[in-house]
């Protein structure tokens, strides 16, 4: 297994907990219908699980984490009583052939070892004529204003710590690829965007990432790896304040998203 980057961190939960199937995955719901049956791989705190719960309502909705610290993160925040949550490794699925409607799985494949082999998976238990659904993040091609070298650094270490764990940060440009790899001829590949440019937005995302730089797993890694050392982080998180405080602050992340039918 590899090293999740980010850890679970109250920083981390901020930041994820702010994930909607509106914001996240809004080209996967034109798609959905009530009755159908959904797997989400990598559910996070259970946000976006959510939202697509009460999408497909009365389908059987399956939520999975690799871990069971993980999933612990989702069992507290999620309120519905109608989603199974279980244990399960995205390598190596525990559910027979053609047992999903639709499988969505968002920010993971930049996390794990073997994308190709998850997506092959993914598409041996979704059901013909069904859909596999992933968005992903490309961290090289996140752009901001104003210009600031210590977040530049920042972007540095996070891709090369990343990287040592076994992921692949700039994911987003690479699903399509990978789904045809892993044997889909039917992909739909889109992006999209996140923007935070308001002062409210600015200031949740500079605090949020302030914060995170310095305290949360991907700190530990960086330092222990060599990357960074602590001053460093400091600087990273001084920046990101500093950008927060910017009247024209902008920055934008883009997402790759594929859907795509075996």
């Amino acid at each position: 297994m590899p090293i999740y980057t980010h850890g679970h961190h109250e920083t981390v939960l901020r930041s994820h907990r702010s994930r909607t199937a509106e914001n996240s995955a809004a080209y996967l719901l034109p798609h959905l219908r009530s009755g159908l049956s959904l797997l989400d791989v990598g559910c996070g705190p259970g946000t976006i699980t959510e939202d697509l719960a009460r999408l497909v309502a009365p389908g059987r909705v399956t939520a999975i984490e690799p871990t069971p610290e993980a999933l612990s993160v989702a069992k507290r925040s999620v309120k519905t009583g109608d989603i199974r949550f279980e244990t399960a490794d995205v390598h190596d699925l525990p559910y027979a052939n053609e047992s999903f409607d639709i499988v969505h799985v968002h920010q993971v494949l930049q996390h794990v070892h073997d994308p190709i082999r998850a997506l092959r998976e993914m598409r041996r238990v979704t059901v013909a004529g069904g859909i596999v659904a992933a968005r992903d993040a490309d961290y090289a091609a996140m752009t901001w204003y104003p210009e600031l070298p210590a977040l530049d650094e920042w972007l540095s270490v996070y891709r090369r710590t990343a990287r040592h764990n076994g992921g692949e940060p700039d994911a987003g440009r690479r699903l399509l690829s990978w789904a045809r790899d892993a044997g889909f001829t039917d992909v739909t590949a889109t992006a999209s965007v996140w923007c935070y440019a308001t002062a409210e937005e600015r200031q949740w995302w500079s605090g949020m990432w302030a914060d995170r730089v310095v305290e949360s797993a991907l700190a530990g890694q960086a330092v222990s790896y060599g990357y960074a050392t602590r001053a460093d982080l400091a600087r990273m998180s001084a920046a990101w304040r500093e950008w927060g405080q910017a009247e024209d602050g902008w920055f934008a992340i883009l997402h790759g998203e594929i859907l795509a039918r075996p």
